[in-house]
């Protein structure tokens, strides 16, 4: 969400955070942190005329919100649940508390494996408000759009190395962890919570448990092997093709990085 002080065009950005759950930034801190792709929507107007206001109360509310208290991030991606929020609730929770309901249709997540990995994060609704959904929300106009190639393009070889992981999934494959890690797992979630009291991050996201934590660990690990090895594959593509590989030979070449290690 972004809000516009009226009084001195200050501008704020309210979003939420695994590590943090919902916070509120500058522009500038909001644009140094890593960013893909921008898609700045807005509702449309015809649909506002008799309060063309609305998006800025909404935004407002959800500014005062995020300030008057901690709202930690929703693991369980329960949409109904405004005590914590995750990155879609932000707006869908703010524009609700003014008549308007967002994402027109909610997203399945229907593929077993997925399901049962995302359920050892502490996800329970598997029918919830996706955020890349809102930009297909025939409510909301586009008013500006930015990319930097480079970052998509890396995006896409995470994504190849989640598609081939999570093929993992739908076979049956379980999420694990070093089961000998566990005791120190539970003495970083105790620092982590303590942490979080006085406002602080710890090293175990607020919501999270060890268990979660270790496999997160252990997934991320296995994702970065698979990712590295798809990097040099890509390269070698690049050199014998004269582009870059297109994402359906990306998904192949991960399977050959996944197989290989």
């Amino acid at each position: 969400m972004i809000h516009i002080d009226d009084k001195t065009n200050l501008t704020s950005i309210i979003e939420s955070h695994i590590e943090r759950g919902v916070t509120v930034s500058s522009l500038n801190e909001y644009l140094n942190d890593t960013k893909l792709r921008i898609m700045v929507m807005r509702l449309r107007s015809d649909l506002i005329k008799n309060n063309p206001m609305i998006p800025h109360k909404a935004s407002a509310f959800a500014l005062s919100e995020a300030k008057r208290k901690h709202i930690p991030y929703d693991f369980e991606m329960n949409y109904s649940d405004p005590n914590k929020l995750f990155c879609s609730e932000v707006a869908s929770y703010a524009y609700m508390k003014f008549g308007v309901r967002l994402w027109s249709g909610l997203s399945t997540i229907s593929s077993k494996g997925t399901r049962m990995w995302l359920s050892s994060f502490g996800v329970k609704n598997f029918e919830t408000q996706e955020p890349s959904d809102l930009e297909y929300d025939p409510q909301l106009s586009v008013v500006a759009e930015w990319r930097d190639s480079e970052t998509l393009y890396k995006d896409h070889l995470d994504n190849a190395a989640t598609d081939v992981m999570l093929e993992e999934a739908d076979s049956g494959k379980q999420l694990s962890y070093d089961w000998y890690k566990l005791p120190l797992g539970r003495i970083l979630k105790l620092y982590s919570t303590v942490l979080n009291y006085f406002g602080s991050e710890g090293p175990i996201p607020e919501g999270m448990n060890a268990e979660a934590a270790l496999k997160n660990v252990e997934y991320s690990g296995k994702h970065e092997n698979i990712k590295e090895r798809l990097v040099v594959l890509a390269d070698t593509f690049k050199a014998q093709n004269g582009y870059r590989p297109p994402y359906w030979e990306l998904v192949y070449l991960a399977r050959q990085a996944r197989d290989e290690i």
